[in-house]
């Protein structure tokens, strides 16, 4: 199977944008860009993202006890570039405030949901983790979408 064409197809399912935060005790408050986002359950209320194997902070998001995922809007793709740069993932303060768990909670996000680390099951090249929702908030407004590589807007 050419990884390739196989990548290129999957960029075909338009996702939206989060950011996955963790205050880490030794590196401090950490932020990592995803699009792996998903629900999983209502009861209990999980949900799960996925981190690749190679990142520079797996073992602080694999590890890590308590976790934030704020969902991007239209007008944070600014933020999402950022914060998938390898090595650039120190959560600047001037974007986030402190969540229900410590983690950092981005300013402007469509929603935020705090987790507790459920469970973390390996997959191929990624880490799945699972996370049980402690709390959440969310407001109305234009999520930022990825689709065939690129921000797409829903209009």
């Amino acid at each position: 199977m050419d990884s390739g064409e196989f990548r290129q197809a999957l960029g075909q399912f338009a996702t939206g944008v989060c950011l996955v935060t963790v205050n880490d005790p030794e590196l401090g408050p950490l932020a990592t860009t995803v699009n792996s986002f998903s629900s999983v359950s209502l009861e209990p209320p999980l949900v799960l993202w996925s981190i690749q194997n190679t990142s520079d902070h797996l073992k602080v998001y694999s590890e890590c006890t308590y976790f934030g995922i704020s969902v991007l809007s239209a007008e944070q793709a600014d933020l999402s570039g950022h914060y998938a740069k390898r090595g650039g993932h120190e959560a600047l303060a001037e974007h986030f405030i402190e969540g229900a768990s410590g983690e950092p909670k981005l300013l402007g996000a469509l929603a935020h949901f705090t987790c507790a680390t459920d469970a973390v099951h390996p997959g191929g090249d990624h880490q799945i983790i699972v996370g049980e929702v402690i709390s959440f908030e969310s407001v109305a407004g234009d999520p930022l979408v990825f689709f065939a590589g690129g921000y797409r807007a829903l209009s």
